[in-house]
């Protein structure tokens, strides 16, 4: 119950700073954007960056910690075990990189 709430307060909170950094009058939109909005850009770009990485390195470590148990718990079913933690990795590597991606199109909006 306290991981949700948690969560959910997380989410809030970057969904706030999501609405101060995409929020422009719009006057503004023609002048360019404020120095305070552009702030609040990197600020939002630099959480987003930080929180995909560590979820990424916790989820791998945990994946191949499982995996390495399981090779040693059975030495012989390693070749079954090594396949899926690679396709799994990937897949959390490119989850990662995807948040990398939107960090630096928000930057690059600045």
């Amino acid at each position: 119950m306290k991981r949700v709430a948690l969560f959910l307060l997380v989410a809030v909170f970057v969904a706030g700073i999501a609405a101060v950094a995409l929020a422009a009058e719009e006057g503004a939109v023609k002048a360019g954007l404020s120095p305070d909005v552009k702030k609040v850009i990197a600020i939002a770009a630099g959480f987003g960056i930080a929180i995909a990485a560590f979820g990424g390195a916790i989820g791998q470590s945990r994946g191949i910690t499982s995996a390495l148990e399981g090779i040693a718990r059975n030495p012989a079913a390693s070749g079954k075990i090594v396949t899926p933690m690679i396709i799994g990795l990937a897949m959390i590597e490119s989850l990662v990189i995807y948040s990398l991606l939107v960090s630096l199109l928000m930057v690059f909006k600045l």
